[in-house]
């Protein structure tokens, strides 16, 4: 056996941090990831002793274990930073995650690598790897690669810096949850299972977390304005102080690692590899959004403020904290449809189903739940079984607990590698609990949710089949990474499939048509709004990342945009930036979520709306996009699927949905 192969083969085993322990030992979390960088060593002293001429087969074939030991200790020391239950292995979890990403620097500052797979001869070599070799290389370009080796040793140092600035200001967030107290008279509104799950204590007081599934019903529910923006300020403020300066410094940092590659910013650095390709033309997209959403917005703030009025004659404007509660309201009175009516037909148990059964049908595979280990008893595990075989894995962490991360995301969990490494995957949010006498009812915009990341999931698995790691599953440019997920969400709109999991847990009854009618003529009111709001977080992320920071006054750009942006006043005690999470993962590229919604909605009409699950696109799709992972260029990817470039034409249309009816408006 060469020494190529040897380094291959030894790293296939003991691929789960967690059954080796260190899901709950420190220690054994360090020695885990100490064995994957050994073997991410190993793998690449083989590949810098290699003689003669240099090829796929003895070149590439040893970078991609390189780059596979650095995902497979990278996403799961990534997990356990926001999953484990003990706060000593999340501590650790952060320094683990903080020495792979010093080996990720240095490996992207190897001038001896990026010389040996320049040097290969690609004649013959399929497409894949001709586009992975070009993307590769043009990322070590980026990283300054072909810089002297004093600017070399400089901008590592400063990604370093980067990434544990950027650890901390992540962690700040996970670990800022806050708490409010409340008065029973101040749950007026909210529904009465939540209610049920926050009794007050022996002064009358109730507790409420920060939490989504505690925050969110607040703001959409509570008659309470003064509960309505504690919440708002208890949740806005979750990490600071501790992230404005830590902001701050991570904006310089990234500014001079731009400055230094000879970029006048590092939006322009971190599009150059992208499908927008430049800050330029990110600003360009954004002016397409503000002109398509302008005035839809303005009509729905109208349509709201005159409402209000009803309620209380002579207000002049809504506050921010105020925005989710009267859209509820309205949407009650326009579109006779109470948001919480839905709830008891969405448990949580039942809605996993639903959407394990309507990706099954959409993509021809099967789910078996698996008695395999995750890192916590909440965990299911689930095997992706297609044709009888076994092709893929993912894990569902569903539910608070204390010390996970409070968001919603998908993580990679082992990259998939074709006959060498099944893909992994894992689902981490946050929905309520089930529980012996709480079923976990489930809001709508739950359920979307849970669609959205179940499409990340369906793409790290499906995608997860390549030749290569450093092709498989979400390795797309990132840029195009939300169409996936934001085009299974829009399977949720569809009433047959909804009726297939919709039923009263109580009675069993299916959720009535006519209610589905009702409801997605209310959810489609606000979206001009959400396109503005999308806009305002889109271009807070480009202009921190676009303009000097020392020139920034973060409280006065995050003002200045909202106002010029939305029309719900801005309440002074917002800071938000410092828990914008996305700030460290897309840094200037927020843009992502609405680009990809015009590619995504451009995706979902080419599906026959009579038998979404069964007409033949879907098939197209999963062979054309998903089963690709990163194999071709986002840009080729939406060409196979369309025959065409995205059109704006089906998201412009998604924006006026809600004015192609005018229900009459009542006073509720």
């Amino acid at each position: 056996m060469s020494v190529q192969e040897q380094a291959a083969a030894k790293v296939i085993d003991d691929i789960h941090v967690w059954e080796s322990g260190g899901a709950s030992s420190a220690e054994a979390l360090t020695a885990w990831v100490s064995a994957r960088l050994a073997a991410h060593e190993a793998a690449l002293a083989a590949l810098l002793a290699v003689e003669g001429p240099r090829t796929p087969a003895n070149t590439l074939a040893l970078y991609d274990v390189v780059v596979e030991q650095l995902n497979l200790a990278g996403s799961q020391s990534g997990i356990l930073n926001s999953v484990a239950a003990s706060s000593a292995v999340r501590d650790q979890a952060q320094l683990e995650a903080q020495r792979i990403a010093m080996a990720a620097s240095a490996l992207s500052l190897n001038r001896e690598v990026y010389d040996a797979l320049a040097a290969m001869d690609l004649t013959g070599a399929s497409p894949a790897t001709k586009h992975y070799v070009e993307r590769t290389l043009l990322g070590y370009r980026l990283a300054g690669v072909d810089r002297d080796k004093e600017t070399r040793e400089k901008l590592q140092a400063l990604h370093q810096k980067a990434t544990m600035t950027a650890l901390e200001f992540s962690r700040n967030i996970q670990e800022g949850g806050k708490t409010i107290e409340a008065t029973t008279d101040e749950l007026e509104g909210l529904p009465a299972d939540y209610i049920a799950r926050h009794p007050a204590n022996a002064e009358g007081k109730v507790t409420i977390t920060t939490d989504p599934p505690d925050m969110q019903p607040v703001m959409t529910f509570a008659a309470s304005p003064a509960l309505r923006e504690r919440m708002f300020v208890a949740y806005n403020t979750r990490a600071f102080p501790a992230n404005k300066d830590l902001l701050l410094q991570l904006l310089a940092i990234r500014r001079e690692i731009a400055t230094t590659l000879g970029f006048r910013s590092w939006a322009d650095l971190a599009t150059a590899d992208q499908m927008m390709e430049s800050a330029a033309n990110v600003r360009t997209f954004l002016t397409k959004l503000n002109d398509a959403s302008r005035e839809g917005a303005i009509r729905e703030h109208e349509m709201i403020l005159d409402f209000v009025r009803q309620h209380q004659p002579g207000i002049q404007e809504i506050d921010t904290t105020s925005r989710g509660y009267w859209y509820e309201q309205f949407r009650r009175s326009r579109y006779h449809f109470d948001s919480q009516s839905v709830r008891p037909y969405f448990p949580y148990a039942q809605v996993e189903q639903g959407v394990l059964d309507t990706a099954s049908r959409l993509f021809k595979i099967e789910f078996r739940r698996a008695t395999a280990q995750g890192w916590d008893p909440a965990v299911s595990v689930f095997d992706v079984i297609e044709g009888g075989t076994q092709v893929g894995r993912f894990y569902l962490d569903m539910h608070p607990r204390e010390g996970k991360d409070k968001w919603f995301s998908a993580a990679p969990v082992v990259t998939g590698v074709k006959g060498r490494y099944m893909p992994e995957a894992a689902l981490i949010c946050n929905f309520p609990q089930p529980t012996a006498d709480d079923p976990g009812l489930m809001q709508y915009s739950d359920v979307v949710t849970f669609f959205h990341e179940f499409g990340h999931l369906m793409h790290a698995i499906l995608g997860g089949q390549t030749e290569w790691a450093g092709l498989s599953g979400f390795a797309t440019e990132g840029d195009f990474i939300e169409v996936p997920s934001q085009m299974l969400e829009e399977f949720f709109r569809d009433e047959k499939l909804i009726q297939s999991f919709g039923k009263h847990y109580q009675t069993g009854e299916t959720l009535p048509a006519a209610t589905i009618q009702k409801m997605k003529s209310a959810g489609a009111f606000g979206r001009a709004d959400w396109v503005r709001t999308q806009l305002y977080y889109t271009t807070l992320s480009l202009d921190l990342h676009d303009e000097d920071p020392a020139a920034i006054d973060l409280d006065q750009k995050t003002r200045s945009l909202y106002t010029s942006l939305l029309p719900w006043t801005w309440n002074d005690q917002n800071r938000m930036y410092a828990s914008f999470g996305h700030l460290t993962g897309y840094s200037s590229n927020y843009y992502t979520y609405a680009f990809d919604k015009v590619i995504a909605l451009d995706f979902f009409a080419q599906f026959d709306p009579a038998d979404l699950l069964g007409c033949d696109a879907g098939a197209k799709y999963r062979k054309t996009v998903l089963e690709q992972g990163g194999s071709r260029p986002g840009r080729t990817m939406v060409r196979d699927f369309l025959g065409r470039d995205e059109d704006f034409s089906a998201f412009a249309n998604w924006i006026n949905e809600e004015f192609e009816s005018s229900p009459t408006l009542t006073t509720a």
